[in-house]
């Protein structure tokens, strides 16, 4: 943690991380989910929302063509992300994040990096996903392995 409150970290070559702040109005709370001019995020063609159940994990998942755009909108999520990619200068490197509405946070991760997803809560965990590239059914751009794969060294637990 820097002295301004940044947190202080190398990630995955491409990964991106952008703090945002809570905007306290006379009747509740805004926050900006994306803006152009933050710079990490490209063209937007798919958004979704999604819920995921008390303790839930999903993992592992991958795009190759790809980017997720994740926001944490209520709960608390561990996001864990495994770059896999050839050539890649931080092949082999692991991220864990804590993402949560407390600090707002969007999170890009490139194609091509595997990630799996915690709810650390009970109760349902919620966040906004959106991508630079629609869901095609007749061919969907979706890789999967199961949590406890050996491919990836890490457990969710």
């Amino acid at each position: 943690m820097t002295p301004d409150w940044t947190i202080a970290r190398e990630l995955i070559d491409g990964v991106a991380l952008r703090e945002v702040r809570n905007i306290v109005t006379a009747n509740g709370v805004t926050t900006e989910l994306h803006r152009e001019d933050w710079g990490i995020v490209g063209n937007v063609e798919q958004v979704i929302h999604v819920s995921l159940r008390g303790n839930a994990i999903s993992a592992w998942h991958m795009h190759d063509r790809k980017t997720d755009h994740l926001f944490v909108v209520q709960g608390h999520l561990r996001a864990v992300l495994y770059d896999d990619r050839d050539g890649s200068p931080t092949r082999g490197k692991l991220d864990i994040l804590h993402l949560s509405p407390m600090r707002p946070t969007l999170l890009v991760i490139p194609p091509r990096v595997w990630h799996g997803i915690q709810n650390l809560n009970a109760t349902a965990s919620t966040f906004v996903n959106y991508f630079d590239e629609q869901y095609a059914y007749d061919n969907p751009d979706d890789w999967r392995l199961p949590p406890d794969t050996d491919e990836i060294a890490y457990r969710f637990g």
